[in-house]
């Protein structure tokens, strides 16, 4: 459970412009902006690594001080990642009070697949949902929601209203139609590995004999056009 606030220090900035945001990302930076509340909001920009160390837990509260300033509580609203190398390229940090419940995404994770019957009989486990929208205070967003699959068989379906959320959160969306995850039978190959193997081999070996066959006629024409003359 995530009840004790990440501390993040980040650095006023003043945008101004592109080539602005593209200096800060070359010096390791991540430009950031800190909005919601009754205060303005206020463009930062943050030593990537810190970033990166603070939003490992996804979902905790981050204790935003801005220039050494109190912190604020935030939580990440966005995360903008480079579609190429994946890192982060922007954040959207969103005020937030302690005492008033909010609704964010949450990471789903899946536990005891490889135990499952399915699985063991050569089932395929598929994970439909990833994230989970949940409301909650602040402090009691957790970090993930783990799920057991470990008793899963072969065309079976979990749905959202097989999932337990952790005490004072409440899972949203419509239980009974968000699919979790699948197990479906055992994908089957539309030919034998062997006989592929096969087929190429005697294709392999008419084409030989084919090429022979040509050369042999090639050099049979050519002593004839040496007689003709």
């Amino acid at each position: 459970m995530a009840t004790t606030p990440t501390r993040l220090e980040v650095k006023r900035r003043v945008p101004a412009g592109s080539r602005d945001v593209r200096r800060l990302r070359r010096e390791g930076f991540v430009p950031g902006v800190l909005y919601g509340g009754s205060d303005e909001p206020v463009s930062f920009a943050v030593d990537a690594r810190v970033l990166r160390h603070a939003l490992h837990a996804r979902g905790a509260v981050l204790d935003v001080a801005v220039d050494g300033s109190p912190p604020t509580p935030a939580v990440l609203k966005d995360q903008q990642r480079d579609p190429v190398r994946g890192n982060t390229v922007h954040v959207d940090l969103v005020r937030v009070r302690l005492d008033r419940a909010i609704q964010t995404s949450v990471p789903l994770v899946l536990t005891g697949g490889e135990s499952a019957p399915g699985v063991r009989e050569g089932g395929v486990l598929e994970q439909i949902t990833h994230e989970l929208q949940v409301e909650a205070l602040p402090t009691a967003i957790p970090e993930s929601i783990e799920h057991d699959v470990s008793e899963m068989a072969i065309g079976h379906t979990v749905l959202l209203e097989a999932v337990t959320a952790p005490p004072g959160v409440t899972l949203l969306g419509d239980p009974q139609e968000t699919v979790v995850a699948t197990l479906s039978p055992p994908r089957l190959r539309t030919e034998d590995e062997g006989e592929i193997e096969l087929e190429t081999e005697v294709v392999g070996e008419g084409g030989e004999a084919a090429s022979e066959a040509g050369a042999q006629d090639a050099s049979a024409a050519g002593e004839g056009g040496e007689s003709s003359e």
